[in-house]
């Protein structure tokens, strides 16, 4: 890598500059020095070719869109002269690429876990308040508080409580939707314990709820409806008492890593996110399945136009049946509401010198490693198979960590190169794709994957992430989030509301 800019892919026409360039610089790549036409800051791309309208725009070794007029030698690439090339849904063909199969490690690796009644295995050994509806959310949060002050002990990690908007005036699919978070959430290994707290008049009221969980532990699941209490205050405490005498029969013991899911997540993408952040997310990916562990990846609108990468990886046929429809599915949810399927990157993913979509998409696959995809599942399934799993789910970032989490992701790993405080139930690690916002944001960032254009080597950076995520998943550490209690749910809405 050079010093002040990266060409990814020794195909590509544009390099990504490390520095703020002005008009006027040359840069020496090879035996050809490029002068700079205009201003460039850090993150955005120059073009080292000619590019004609109509043509290509190259950068991973693929194209990210078409140029909409002629772009000279030393010209600044972005959303003022680059098109998309993305279109609606499509029709594929199966033609399965060599998916990279890393060698089993030679050495089996445990973390300290706690072993629940169900054979499970959970990171955090918390109570959490689930409630059915969101019109009791400051109930749920007043029981917590109180919880917490009472009950303070080592024996648990605390309670904590969800809020959300729904539960009630839903139909159909949305209101399934809802239930499936809820649901997954009760089943959440990282909870030792759950109130469910319900209203009485809900569309999910806690009989229809119970429909949805199916079977559970008594010990370990308890419910409240708050209309048919005296003082829901009082019986809430005295449940939440009997739950956390129940969590403090857990203790930590050695589990093998294979036992560890992990979810994989972007927020607030930059020019670096698919240089440094997301491959060496994706480097752990390949990592931890080669223990035999688990990782799940989703954001789905973040797929298009690199989704037959992740398609040539499908193990066979039917998961690559899945992820077509995975694809074509959340285009036609796009066509429905009379929304582009291409629509630009975000603000802040434009001025962080991201282009179009293609471009975006081509580093948030990243993440997913070269691992052979095993599984696809539906919002708000559960990650049964171990390996690489897609996840359906949109971008947003409170909606998307939420989904990883109720698939059973004890953590979510979170590339970012803007910075974002949001963690989800479970520890989210923010990863910088950037030194200068792990320096400006130490309260937000957990990892820095910005040293990878420092010099630091890429094997030697994802060793000691697996590492860090070793000694998270075994409570030796603490995200920023978790030390924040920045922990928050968001659930897909996509239906009326009576």
């Amino acid at each position: 890598m050079k010093a002040d800019y990266i060409l990814v892919n020794d195909s590509d026409n544009v390099i990504v500059t490390l520095k703020e360039y002005k008009q006027g610089e040359q840069i020496s790549i090879a035996e050809q020095t490029v002068t700079l036409k205009e201003d460039v800051t850090v993150g955005h791309k120059i073009a080292i070719q000619p590019i004609k309208k109509g043509e290509n725009i190259n950068k991973y070794g693929f194209p990210i869109g078409h140029a909409t007029e002629d772009i000279e030698v030393g010209s600044w690439v972005h959303t003022h002269n680059t098109k998309t090339n993305l279109e609606g849904t499509l029709e594929y063909s199966y033609s399965p690429s060599e998916a990279v199969k890393q060698p089993a490690p030679t050495e089996e690796r445990t973390f300290q876990a706690y072993v629940r009644a169900n054979g499970e295995v959970g990171i955090r050994n918390e109570i959490w308040i689930v409630n059915t509806v969101g019109c009791i959310n400051k109930t749920a949060e007043l029981l917590a508080k109180t919880a917490n002050q009472q009950f303070q002990d080592d024996g648990f990690d605390g309670v904590f409580h969800y809020p959300h908007l729904f539960g009630c005036s839903q139909l159909g699919d949305d209101l399934h939707n809802t239930q499936k978070i809820l649901s997954n959430m009760v089943h959440h290994p990282n909870a030792a314990a759950i109130l469910v707290l319900g209203l009485g008049c809900e569309n999910n009221h806690i009989a229809e709820f119970k429909k949805v969980i199916g079977e559970y532990d008594e010990n370990r699941v308890k419910f409240m409806s708050v209309q048919e209490s005296t003082d829901e205050l009082d019986e809430g405490l005295q449940l939440l008492e009997e739950l956390v005498d129940y969590a403090k029969t857990f203790k930590r013991e050695p589990v093998p890593i294979s036992k560890l899911k992990v979810g994989l997540k972007c927020g607030g993408s930059d020019g670096f996110s698919g240089i440094t952040a997301n491959p060496l997310v994706g480097s752990f990916s390949d990592k931890l399945i080669a223990h035999g562990g688990s990782t799940v990846l989703t954001e789905v609108p973040e797929m298009f136009g690199a989704e037959t990468i992740l398609m040539g990886r499908a193990k066979d046929e039917k998961v690559f049946d899945g992820i077509v429809d995975l694809v074509n599915d959340f285009k036609e949810y796009f066509i429905k509401h009379d929304q582009v399927v291409y629509e630009n990157p975000s603000p802040g993913n434009k001025a962080g010198g991201i282009t179009t979509l293609e471009e975006k998409s081509l580093g948030c696959v990243q993440k997913g490693g070269f691992s052979p995809v095993v599984d696809v599942l539906p919002y708000g399934g559960r990650v049964t198979k171990p390996g690489l799993t897609l996840l359906q789910g949109p971008g947003n970032d409170l909606v998307s960590v939420t989904a990883l989490s109720a698939s059973g992701a004890h953590i979510v790993i979170f590339t970012t190169g803007r910075g974002t405080p949001f963690g989800g139930p479970v520890p989210t690690v923010k990863m910088s794709t950037n030194t200068p916002l792990s320096e400006k944001k130490k309260n937000w960032i957990d990892f820095n994957a910005g040293e990878l254009v420092q010099g630091k080597d890429m094997n030697q950076l994802t060793d000691e992430l697996f590492e860090y995520i070793i000694q998270l998943a075994s409570g030796d550490v603490r995200t920023n989030n978790e030390k924040n209690g920045f922990k928050e749910i968001s659930i897909f809405k996509d239906g009326v509301i009576l």
